[in-house]
């Protein structure tokens, strides 16, 4: 990515690598954010997360104002008309600020010529908002900006309440902290919270987890660079607290980077840890993580599909295994996904998932606990799967997490709002 200052051209670049080329997001934002002041890395951020909220919209938007889409190498421009829209619609910049600063990145995209065109259709855009904004909401993909086939899939499995999970998708996720509880009990970092003006509040639901009433600098939090607390979800958090790690329990963390579920295990508990993943990269943050909590686990790269590859024949008391899946759960953190993510996708996954719930299965020994969890909401990859998953394995007891959780319908589905989307099953190696 060329070395730009104008922030709404970094946007138009990291948009561009995202949609049309397939980057990720979280690839994508720390690579343009190098040298931007802080304001401004919020800035590039709260622009690439807001279009990709509202793609959908913008891109009908477009349509309407725009008479020849721009293509081919031109493309970049397309992303910076729904930059420029996006800050007219949802931001409070003021629209002379907006529309300008728009325009000049021109300058910075070595394209002056396109001054004119750029600044005539934000300004037509501004003139016709509300029409268009009556028009886009005839359409079911502009009205929830979310892809068609998911909201299908949404509707279809959720007939009652689809519309709630796809509008709060659309919604800032907010910051859960979760306590280190061999440092300190929630009660007393809340309180240290309360000592340095953080405002804050707790969830009976979520033992380990304080919510911030507004995001902010880690680094602010009491005691963070000593592992006082961690940043996760509070959906998350509940994964170790299932799990139920016990002092000297032998653990396999398998996919575990970057490593936040190791951490609240080995701060739960005195256990022998093994944190797998298959990412080299991703195993780095893991070490970090526990590096800055002063705890220890082994680290190994392995695929969990493929045990023979790393496994050296002892069995573990316990696992938990967060598989890959299509990441739906987090979509208000992860916008991108929306658009990285194809319907045939999940068909990939879900075979992928019991493939990787069938060959870890026979490193648990009798009487062992295995947890499955996904941050998705698709029942594909949760209940589906563990009820297949049950019916085929006569030695599979599973354990309810609440009154509906039953064998034909097993887990608990968590949806997006309180906490992210997040599944979990329990199931216990019969002796």
């Amino acid at each position: 990515m060329s070395n730009v200052s104008n922030v709404r051209a970094l946007a138009a670049e990291t948009l561009y690598n995202v949609v049309d080329k397939g980057a990720s997001l979280n690839q994508e934002l720390p690579f343009a954010s190098q040298g931007l002041s802080p304001k401004d890395k919020a800035l590039l951020q709260q622009i690439c997360y807001g279009v990709l909220r509202y793609l959908p919209s913008l891109e009908n938007y477009c349509q309407h104002l725009v008479e020849q889409p721009l293509k081919g190498k031109r493309r970049i421009f397309q992303f910076l008309l729904y930059v420029g829209i996006y800050q007219l619609q949802h931001m409070r910049v003021p629209p002379h600020a907006a529309i300008s600063e728009t325009v000049n990145a021109l300058q910075q995209l070595r394209a002056l010529g396109l001054k004119g065109l750029i600044n005539a259709i934000l300004r037509s855009f501004q003139r016709q908002q509300t029409e268009l904004e009556e028009k886009a909401k005839q359409i079911p993909v502009c009205l929830y900006n979310h892809p068609n086939w998911f909201i299908k899939q949404v509707k279809e499995a959720y007939p009652d309440n689809w519309e709630d999970i796809l509008e709060a998708n659309q919604q800032q996720a907010p910051m859960w902290l979760r306590v280190n509880q061999s440092q300190f009990s929630t009660q007393e970092y809340s309180e240290m919270l309360t000592a340095n003006d953080i405002e804050h509040t707790l969830n009976p639901d979520f033992i380990d987890g304080i919510k911030l009433s507004k995001p902010r600098d880690v680094f602010s939090l009491p005691e963070f660079d000593t592992g006082a607390c961690s940043v996760q979800d509070a959906a998350a958090q509940l994964a170790a607290r299932y799990l139920d790690p016990q002092n000297g329990d032998a653990i396999l963390d398998a996919c575990a980077a970057p490593g936040g579920k190791t951490c609240h295990i080995l701060e739960l508990a005195d256990a022998d840890v093994l944190a797998l993943d298959s990412d080299a990269t991703r195993l780095e943050r893991v070490k970090q993580n526990l590096e800055r909590i002063g705890l220890g686990a082994d680290l190994q790269c392995g695929d969990a599909s493929q045990p023979h590859t790393w496994w050296d024949e002892e069995q573990f008391d316990r696992i938990l295994l967060d598989v890959p899946c299509s990441a739906t759960g987090v979509i208000r953190r992860h916008p991108d996904i929306k658009w990285l993510r194809r319907a045939s996708d999940i068909n990939d996954l879900s075979t992928l998932q019991g493939d990787i719930l069938d060959s870890i299965w026979p490193l648990l020994k009798p009487g062992g606990t295995l947890v499955y969890a996904t941050c998705s909401v698709l029942p594909q990859e949760n209940q589906q799967q563990v009820a297949k998953f049950l019916a085929n394995n006569g030695d599979a007891e599973h354990i309810p997490l609440h009154s509906e959780d039953t064998k034909t319908t097993p887990g608990l589905q968590l949806l997006p709002g309180e906490s992210d989307g997040f599944y979990y099953a329990k199931l216990v190696k019969k002796a």
